[in-house]
């Protein structure tokens, strides 16, 4: 069921959209176009448009895809322990998401960005991966200053 914030709506889209882009051998960062089609939508989505922020979901969207190197890079440091390719796709785009938001673009306070990261991860994951989420956040929000934030 769709929550009736336009924003955490925006981030679930971009996730879904984030999501299903990962599993096509195509690199996000290479791409022609890192902006948003929503001509996609209809297939992974079941949010009415109304209830979307777009700029948002632009935003997040197109952020991440160009910033996708830095943000990989980040996630490796957070969790050395856990390659990238052997992070779960869902919990490895929640993740993205949220530095990207809270900590690059600063689009949200970094704290709101974490709490919906864990919210995300309630939503489309299980309790091992909010908590991987949780600490690996929690840990750029401890540490922030060694990532330069």
């Amino acid at each position: 069921m769709a929550s009736s914030d336009p924003r955490h709506n925006a981030r679930v889209v971009a996730l879904q959209k984030l999501f299903n882009e990962s599993f096509f051998d195509v690199s996000l960062v290479n791409s022609k176009s890192t902006s948003f089609d929503d001509s996609s939508l209809n297939s992974i989505n079941e949010i009415p448009d109304e209830e979307v922020d777009y700029k948002l979901l632009e935003s997040i969207y197109s952020g991440v895809s160009r910033n996708l190197t830095e943000i990989d890079s980040i996630i490796s440091k957070l969790a050395p322990q856990w390659p990238i390719d052997h992070i779960a796709k869902t919990d490895l785009q929640i993740l993205r998401i949220a530095i990207y938001e809270g900590f690059i673009a600063k689009l949200t306070p970094e704290k709101v960005a974490v709490d919906e990261a864990i919210e995300l991860a309630k939503e489309f994951s299980n309790e091992k991966s909010r908590m991987f989420i949780n600490g690996a956040l929690g840990n750029l929000i401890v540490n922030k200053s060694d990532f330069g934030f």
